[in-house]
């Protein structure tokens, strides 16, 4: 004799069954694997690895064309992306954290990338260079695959997913994500957490958070945003978890960085002096860093008015309207990585660097692949993304400044 179900018992095996269905989605999406990852991870690759060629080719060019420079080897190509802040993170690479000339400045430069760029060049027989440039190269393209599958994941929809890792890539100063910066180790290990922290992989998330914070100081900003991303997860299920307490080894990175300043310099804190002294940075209220850099205009010559007043003044704005869109368009945890990392930007008495760390505001891309749904809107915003990604690759390259 068959058992007929009750009404209510029927109701709650349907509703049991979805729910695991939905549970294994979540965790094991499709597209993650086989000939389907295959197809939608293949164009990003290939846009990382064309991004690459570009900016190669403008520095070949702008040297041999305004520095008169001629290439005879293959590994002379590199040297002219080894630019600005790049020797220093491959000083302490290779010497570590100094405390004697210019180099004992370069405590203000967190350990994480040079530390990985030490390791990759011991098997390379110490070649740093080139150990920087593969870090670098492998963690650019990991940033941009992990944005696409963190989009993909959000909206199950491959087209917004590789419209957003378009966007993010031919951002004009996205080009720091081929040379030897922080930009694209950074940016892979905080997509890599966002990730992980979606598909509720929380002690994943807080390793990936403290390699963050041991990267640049403003990963801490990842605590109150997963915080956030746990609460919204909560309100779905009402159900508290005891992996949410991974969020706090994301303070990890920055306790170790804070043990360095005291064994090398014998101050936690030696870092913020430096920041102070060297470069005159010191921490202040939004209007008055914002106020300070439009007064850095005043008799300033038009280079210096361009570069240093208004493209920062610029991003900024733009960092400003997209932080109060994203409260509206997109989850609260990214609203509050945009806001926290609007707030650090702005909140120095020296803003300088702006549009080079409007880069990490992830959550830009996605509302820019929103909107460049429209083809005339994705016409523009890509004519005006790389044409200043050109010119600031190339000023870059001929060791002029350019964030």
């Amino acid at each position: 004799m068959v058992q007929m179900l009750t009404p209510v018992k029927d109701v709650t095996v349907r509703v049991k069954d979805a729910t695991e269905r939905v549970t294994t989605a979540w965790e094991r999406p499709s597209w993650l694997h086989g000939h389907r990852a295959l197809t939608f991870v293949g164009p990003i690759v290939a846009l990382v690895l064309a991004m690459k060629m570009l900016v190669l080719f403008i520095a070949i060019t702008v040297n041999q064309v305004f520095n008169n420079t001629e290439f005879h080897r293959p590994s002379e190509w590199f040297r002219v992306l080894d630019r600005w802040d790049a020797p220093h993170y491959l000083s302490v690479a290779e010497h570590g954290y100094q405390t004697k000339g210019d180099e004992a400045n370069f405590i203000v430069f967190f350990p994480g990338y040079p530390w990985l760029v030490r390791v990759v060049a011991w098997p390379l027989g110490g070649n740093y260079l080139f150990a920087a440039f593969l870090v670098s190269g492998i963690a650019s393209i990991a940033a941009a695959v992990l944005l696409g599958y963190l989009v993909r994941f959000d909206s199950q929809d491959a087209d917004l997913a590789h419209r957003a890792v378009w966007f993010f890539l031919i951002f004009p100063t996205s080009y720091f994500l081929h040379v030897p910066y922080t930009e694209s180790l950074f940016m892979a290990l905080l997509l890599g957490a966002f990730l992980a922290a979606r598909q509720e992989k929380w002690l994943l998330a807080g390793l990936l958070g403290a390699a963050v914070t041991l990267t640049r100081i403003n990963g801490l900003v990842l605590i109150p945003a997963l915080a956030m991303e746990a609460y919204s997860q909560y309100r779905l299920t009402r159900r508290l978890r005891l992996d949410w307490l991974w969020i706090v080894t994301i303070g990890g990175g920055i306790i170790v960085y804070l043990l360095v300043n005291k064994h090398v310099y014998g101050s936690e804190f030696k870092f913020m002096q430096v920041q102070k002294e060297h470069w005159a940075k010191t921490l202040t209220w939004p209007w008055e860093g914002i106020t300070n850099k439009m007064h850095a205009g005043n008799g300033a010559k038009p280079s210096d008015l361009q570069m240093l007043v208004r493209q920062e003044m610029l991003y900024i704005w733009i960092g400003l309207v997209a932080t109060i869109a994203s409260w509206f368009w997109l989850r609260p945890s990214y609203a509050i990585w945009m806001t926290g990392n609007w707030l650090l930007f702005t909140s120095t008495s020296f803003i300088l660097s702006t549009p080079r760390y409007t880069l990490t505001l992830f959550p830009i891309f996605i509302m820019l692949a929103k909107v460049g749904k429209h083809r005339l809107v994705t016409a523009i915003l890509s004519a005006w993304s790389l044409a200043f990604y050109m010119f600031f690759a190339a000023l870059y390259s001929l060791g002029r400044w350019a964030y």
